[in-house]
């Protein structure tokens, strides 16, 4: 008999759901290896090449969204908030001590996967921890990203619609001194097989977080002034009503 496990409202195959889950290690991997290749006087491009070979020789056929695997930022560049039909990779190079946005979208048979992480490279290596950045804005950044997806857990319930999601949340980030930079003000969407049948985490949305399988949050902040911008990505579904991170 197959395995069935409760998804939010949806009773679905074992075997659907570790689908996901290999997508998700797939991408957890590609910032791991990434995070050991980049060195200073690196390329956007090449990093964005690296990543997107990486995903396509270990288990991704293809990238769900506008055909990009890897969206890079690097510096300045990491408040930009920009469609993926509108992205340019810049020739901008990495430095001693540099912040970088990698932004990962890989499917395979349309099962997606979907995944940021924001890295800090100090002296011309990566901070491993958090804690250890020694650049303040830099490192209360990445804490504030670390805050926001534990605080997600801890509210979120089944019959939490997605604009009381935008609301709580833009709320708390506007409480704790930061600035949601997402060009449409949104926080996350669901995932689904066509990107263009996703729903989002904004204003007007008044489906529950259960009414889908899963479903991203992605805060992508900053503070008032500043050149940075950070970004945590994560898939999030229901167990027995608790939100799990896939």
């Amino acid at each position: 008999m197959t395995k069935r496990h409760l998804f939010n409202g949806y009773s679905v195959a074992k075997e659907k759901l570790d689908l996901y889950v290999a997508m998700q290690n797939l991408n957890r991997e590609t910032i791991t290896y990434a995070a050991d290749m980049i060195q200073v006087g690196m390329k956007l491009p090449d990093i964005k090449a690296l990543c997107e070979d990486y995903l396509l020789k270990n288990g991704a056929d293809s990238f769900w969204y506008w055909d990009v695997g890897a969206f890079i930022f690097a510096g300045d560049e990491t408040t930009v908030s920009v469609s993926g039909k509108d992205y340019i990779v810049t020739d901008r190079a990495i430095q001693e001590n540099d912040i970088i946005t990698i932004d990962l979208s890989p499917q395979k048979n349309n099962i997606w996967g979907d995944y940021a992480r924001t890295l800090v490279f100090e002296n011309g290596a990566l901070c491993d921890e958090t804690d250890s950045i020694k650049n303040d804005e830099w490192r209360n950044g990445l804490q504030m990203e670390e805050y926001l997806h534990k605080t997600l857990i801890d509210v979120a319930a089944p019959d939490m619609t997605f604009e009381e999601l935008y609301y709580y949340m833009n709320d708390l980030i506007v409480k704790k001194g930061f600035l949601n930079l997402d060009f449409l003000g949104n926080l996350g969407h669901s995932i689904v097989k066509n990107k263009n049948d996703r729903i989002y985490t904004e204003k007007g949305n008044c489906k529950r977080l259960s009414d889908v399988e899963m479903f991203t949050f992605e805060p992508h902040i900053s503070v008032t002034d500043s050149k940075y911008g950070y970004k945590r990505e994560d898939i999030y579904y229901f167990n027995n009503g608790r939100l799990v991170k896939l």
